[in-house]
């Protein structure tokens, strides 16, 4: 199981916590400082049966700078949002965990949190 976080964020942090408590193994992966590449966000977009703009912080300084909320969200822009992703990675939702069968969560309700534990 991996953990993708940023340690500044309570819901990261309480989610440490919760996998904490549950005696669970894991690794944590703090992708601002480990930045995914567009090979592992594609990945986790399908491990998360989601598409990017579903998992993009858009009010974050650097979505307003670059007009995220404009930016269509349709499969001929997928690219260009998993790029921006990429070079962005504070815009990724958090925290995301990966389980290892496979499946993935945005952990950050405790309903989706305890779907990993």
């Amino acid at each position: 199981m991996e953990i993708w976080i940023n340690p500044k964020c309570s819901k990261c942090r309480t989610a440490i916590s919760e996998l904490d408590a549950a005696g669970m193994g894991y690794t944590v992966r703090r992708y601002l400082e480990d930045p995914p590449n567009t090979a592992e966000i594609e990945d986790i977009l399908a491990r998360l049966g989601l598409e990017p703009w579903e998992i993009t912080r858009v009010d974050e300084p650097i979505g307003k700078e670059l007009g995220l909320k404009q930016w269509p969200k349709e499969a001929a822009e997928r690219r260009r949002w998993i790029a921006a992703l990429a070079e962005h990675p504070i815009l990724i939702q958090r925290p995301i965990i990966t389980a290892d069968d496979g499946h993935a969560v945005v952990a950050r309700t405790p309903e989706a949190l305890k779907s990993v534990l």
